[in-house]
């Protein structure tokens, strides 16, 4: 017992002393950054070749379009330091990487493996090769095995070659759907209908298309993960902590936590700040879907995904605990746990910043990090309020689409005047 107590006592100064002298990502990576965008050039160029090699004429030329298109926008996010290089982050991916090579040489081995700094636990892997690692992964999965069990899902979607063949389709169809626009001018009768059910059709089918591609990659990633030396029950722990997962933690703030960090020795708490919006008099069964949510949604429910790998994959019908976390791992999940509040600052969502910063605080957690945080967000919100663009870092009050706490906290913001949120600023900021 005596142990027992040394040892948490133990963790506790490891994760108070952690968070006392925490220093964020290096990001002066000018030089990795260069020589990344110069390959990322020569491959997009690449890829275009081959594709109007594979696909002549309009189809080859429409992708190319696309791919430049593309080759811009993420040489910009790559430009403002969306990502960071040679971390402790790219080290572990690249390491799980090569675990899932085993037995598995149909993984491409030209891949490039990026870190973003987004709070998602999300992976994606593009066209040309770059596999794109969120740090919000290490937030929510338990250990290795499931970063892998994730990488292996979007190691199936590269192999099946899941983007070519859509950005495929969508040119076809837009030609296909040109040609019976054009039908539909040339027809005076029911021009709106026709062309609604022609939009209508075309989101289903590309609904349903996505909805097998992701029971595609499910089948094949879990397949190369199993030939591998990872533990086949993680791939689907993995799916079961994604199935929690919301943009915004699920943690409730309380009354109290308010009141504890914004009753200041220079301006008293208000309860008024707390009051909310009656969204009961909205009757918001008047408006009709005409659209059916179920035959729109692109990622089918965890549930049906776990459901139908444990049919297609036996040994996955019953239920193993998670496995127990090692000490690499907790090191690199600590890390990406300190950087979520300077990710949220870097994408510029103030208002989830404040939101994540008061969740912290309330649970007790590195209380000086915390709340220079706190400080640093409100600060930014008291600019944007001053030249009128809140409305780009704070979200407004959504009562279908926003938890009870997250309305409360939406609506405290928003009844703040612009000298009380100064005041709170100077005050944390001190």
């Amino acid at each position: 017992m005596i142990k027992k107590l040394m040892l948490i006592v133990s963790c506790f100064c490891i994760y108070t002393c952690f968070g006392q002298t925490y220093k964020t990502i290096d990001t002066a990576d000018y030089l990795q950054r260069k020589e990344f965008l110069k390959n990322f050039t020569l491959n997009t160029e690449s890829l275009i070749k081959k594709n109007k090699a594979e696909y002549p004429g309009k189809r080859g030329t429409e992708l190319a379009k696309i791919y430049r298109d593309f080759e811009k926008d993420f040489a910009d996010k790559v430009k403002d330091k969306d990502f960071v290089f040679n971390s402790a982050f790219n080290e572990k991916v690249s390491s799980l990487i090569n675990g899932l090579r085993k037995n598995n040489s149909q993984i491409p081995s030209n891949l490039k493996i990026l870190i973003a700094r987004d709070n998602t636990p999300n992976a994606y892997c593009y066209a040309d090769g770059t596999f794109v690692i969120n740090m919000g992964l290490f937030n929510w999965l338990k250990n290795d095995d499931q970063v892998a069990a994730v990488i292996a899902h979007e190691l199936g979607h590269k192999i099946k070659e899941h983007t070519l063949k859509t950005f495929v389709d969508i040119i076809d169809h837009n030609q296909t759907d040109k040609r019976v626009v054009q039908d539909i001018k040339l027809n005076t009768e029911n021009h709106n209908r026709k062309a609604f059910e022609i939009f209508k059709n075309r989101i289903y089918r590309k609904g349903s298309e996505y909805r097998k591609n992701e029971m595609q990659a499910d089948s094949l990633g879990y397949t190369i993960f199993r030939n591998s030396d990872f533990k086949a029950s993680e791939f689907i722990n993995a799916l079961h902590i994604l199935r929690n997962f919301d943009t915004i933690s699920p943690k409730k703030l309380k009354t109290e936590t308010y009141e504890k960090y914004f009753s200041l020795p220079n301006q008293a708490f208000n309860k008024k700040w707390l009051a909310k919006e009656d969204f009961s008099l909205y009757n918001y069964n008047h408006y009709k879907e005409k659209l059916n949510k179920d035959s729109l949604s692109t990622h089918p429910e965890m549930v049906l995904r776990i459901n139908m790998l444990k049919k297609n994959f036996p040994e996955l019908e019953s239920s193993v605990a998670d496995e127990k976390t090692d000490s690499d791992f907790i090191s690199i999940a600590r890390t990406a746990k300190m950087e979520i509040l300077p990710n949220y600052y870097h994408s510029e969502d103030y208002g989830l910043g404040i939101y994540a910063s008061l969740q912290f605080l309330q649970d007790s957690e590195e209380e000086t990090f915390y709340r220079s945080w706190l400080g640093k967000f409100f600060s930014k919100i008291y600019k944007a309020r001053k030249n009128y663009t809140l409305n780009r870092y704070l979200d407004r009050v959504e009562s279908k689409n926003q938890s009870e706490s997250y309305q409360q906290f939406l609506s405290f913001m928003w009844n703040l005047s612009m000298e009380e949120i100064k005041n709170i600023a100077d005050f944390y900021q001190k």
